[in-house]
């Protein structure tokens, strides 16, 4: 069967599977629920807030305050250079792809916030946080040919909306070729709040000790993603990229 997918042009690499985004973005909502609930009450995710809050602080002449949230927004702007310029270099010098190390580095960064102690300033998770959500962001694009986010959900809820429109546009219709990208928002999205719940529930109860459950569906997702690098698609590290890059 991939072997036929890939001699149409149809076969998708294991770092663009539906449920390994699905994954990403359930790991992606505990994190969240973790910044909000126990370092600091914000959302690390994504920046629209710290921009927001960097031009408010601009707007009422506190230069200092606006200098605070430059942090978050150039960790996160980091995380973005940095996942744009390794890849070609761990392709090109490692059996894996960057999608692959990534990972792990997310599961290293994710082992050392389990040890910061919760009387630690709170900026140090925020921007921890900030950094590798930017590098997953930008790394992991389309999930079989499905443009998503696996870190926030904004355009997630508004491709469900676009979803149900036509779902009704083609109520009619026995084909329904909106259906994939809609039943792929619909599970980002579903999977995002699952994760903030169980986030929720458990960095109540642990704490910050909470985080270390992401590194049960991060194992899975680097283990099979390394399986798949050095044996089913060895062939196709160096030749073949994952979708949107």
């Amino acid at each position: 069967m991939e072997r036929k997918q890939r001699q149409e042009g149809r076969y998708y690499l294991m770092c663009e599977r539906d449920w390994i985004y699905f994954v990403l973005i359930f790991v992606a909502g505990f994190l969240g629920a973790f910044t909000y609930v126990l370092r600091g009450g914000v959302f690390c995710n994504a920046q629209t807030g710290n921009v927001v809050l960097l031009g408010m602080e601009l707007g009422k002449g506190d230069w200092n305050g606006a200098l605070y949230y430059l942090i978050p927004i150039g960790a996160y702007i980091l995380g973005a250079v940095v996942s744009e310029l390794l890849p070609n270099p761990v392709k090109h010098r490692l059996a894996v792809r960057w999608d692959t190390l990534l990972i792990a580095v997310e599961m290293l960064v994710i082992v050392m916030l389990g040890f910061v102690p919760e009387s630690a300033p709170v900026q140090i998770s925020q921007v921890a946080v900030n950094f590798i959500a930017s590098m997953q962001y930008n790394t992991f694009r389309q999930a079989e040919g499905v443009a998503v986010a696996t870190t926030f959900v904004t355009n997630h809820i508004r491709q469900v909306g676009v979803g149900l429109a036509m779902e009704w546009r083609h109520r009619h219709n026995a084909e329904k070729p909106h259906r994939r990208k809609f039943l792929t928002h619909l599970g980002m999205l579903l999977f995002f709040a699952a994760g903030a719940t169980v986030g929720t529930v458990f960095c109540l109860q642990l704490l910050g000790r909470a985080v270390w459950l992401t590194l049960l569906p991060l194992a899975v997702v680097f283990a099979v993603l390394l399986h798949a690098d050095l044996t089913t698609e060895k062939q196709l590290v160096e030749n073949q990229k994952p979708s949107g890059h």
